[in-house]
């Protein structure tokens, strides 16, 4: 195991490196490197490992989270108001209508599995997009609008709509019956993410004003109620749940708002924390990738996944009418709501594990989604964000200009 360690590191990062200077994604190097070492190129990397890589890639994907929350800014989103929400379903439905249509056309598939293979593919990756949101908050780029925050904000919110209507359909398939309560769960669990998470970073707020430790043992203490969150959701059984990731999120924000001298100096920490779970995050879902597969699929299933994502902008498009974004802010919205990776990496197998007849060409579609639209989402964001967003200091400047006149 440490050598696989080692490997993911050294190799992730020079990869990484190797793909920034090509002026790529540095995620791509990190997602060859766990395709090349995983068990269906090399077969490099330990087995015990592998067995917990799903939770590493949890873990990594709790520590983005964590860090986006302290550092989004909650009055940006509410200015932007309707389009924040519809932006947490819309585009997935959207996307999910484009599977109806055109999965049984071009792979033969019935409505049910077409519905199956939608609600797949239609999560927005959080492990990509959150991390580049952060930066351009950090970086003021697309602040002034909240831009930054509204697709940080869906994009944590668009995976909960997502497998809850996986669950649904894959019930189906199998023969139960539809709940009502499993859509009114949707919303509700939401809701509840928010509420948890908010008074989890009042309590800590108020504890870390009266008690004095070390920035050090915040983050850890952050990470371990974290951890519990996500455990109380996955052993819940009740008809009502609340979605963990969002708690954890809205724990950074609760935190921010109540100390927010606090919260700066965690976000930091968690900044070099990322360091490192980002290349595990990426290596391995890069060895979940089974390019076996990818032998089996021709022309129609890109064709398939690229007209998937046409109604995906498209819903992304609908939910920013009446915005007072300009034309250049709404495309760079559009992309930036397109890469897949983690959802696909964890779910794509389950129709295959259950034996559904659709199986194996949802987990072909979901792998090579993953290879698609991960590194291209990436470099779109990252190659357009300077020359599609204003910058909060220049958009202050035009506008202190405009007052002068």
């Amino acid at each position: 195991m440490l050598l696989s360690v080692a490997l993911i590191l050294i190799c992730g990062m020079g990869m990484s490196w190797i793909c920034k200077k090509l002026k790529l994604p540095g995620l791509l190097g990190m997602l060859l490197t766990g395709i090349v070492l995983g068990p269906y190129v090399l077969n490099l990397l330990d087995e015990n490992l592998l067995n917990i890589s799903s939770e590493l890639r949890k873990m990594a994907l709790i520590i983005i989270l964590m860090r986006a929350g302290l550092g989004l800014d909650i009055s940006g989103l509410k200015k932007i108001g309707r389009p924040a929400v519809m932006m947490c379903f819309v585009p997935a439905t959207f996307e999910l209508l484009g599977m109806l249509v055109l999965a049984p056309r071009l792979l033969g598939l019935s409505v049910l599995e077409a519905a199956i293979l939608g609600s797949v593919l239609a999560a927005v990756s959080p492990a990509v997009v959150v991390p580049r949101m952060v930066r351009l908050m950090e970086e003021g780029y697309g602040t002034e609008k909240g831009i930054p925050q509204l697709i940080l904000a869906g994009a944590s919110v668009d995976d909960v709509y997502v497998i809850v209507l996986f669950t649904t359909f894959s019930g189906i398939m199998q023969g139960k019956s539809v709940s009502v309560m499993s859509f009114l769960n949707i919303p509700i669990s939401i809701i509840l993410g928010m509420i948890i998470g908010l008074l989890a970073g009042w309590l800590l707020a108020r504890y870390f004003e009266k008690v004095h430790i070390r920035d050090t043992v915040k983050v850890l203490i952050l990470l371990s109620i974290s951890f519990l969150l996500v455990v109380a959701e996955d052993h819940m059984t009740t008809a009502i749940t609340f979605s963990a990731l969002i708690a954890v999120m809205f724990l950074g924000v609760g935190l921010q708002k109540y100390r927010e001298v606090a919260a700066k100096r965690i976000a930091v920490k968690c900044g070099k924390m990322w360091v490192a779970a980002e290349v595990f995050l990426f290596v391995l879902v890069g060895a979940t990738v089974n390019i076996g597969y990818l032998s089996h699929v021709g022309l129609k299933a890109v064709v398939l996944i690229c007209g998937a994502l046409i109604f995906r902008m498209t819903g992304v498009f609908v939910c920013l009418l009446g915005t007072d974004m300009n034309g250049k802010e709404k495309l760079f919205t559009m992309m930036a709501y397109t890469p897949k990776a983690t959802v696909q990496a964890a779910i794509g197998g389950i129709p295959l594990a259950l034996g559904f007849a659709c199986g194996d060409v949802v987990l072909t579609v979901a792998v090579l989604a993953i290879v698609l639209t991960a590194p291209l989402g990436a470099f779109a964001i990252d190659s357009s964000y300077k020359k599609f967003l204003a910058k909060l200091s220049d958009s202050i400047a035009m506008y202190s200009q405009y007052k002068i006149k």
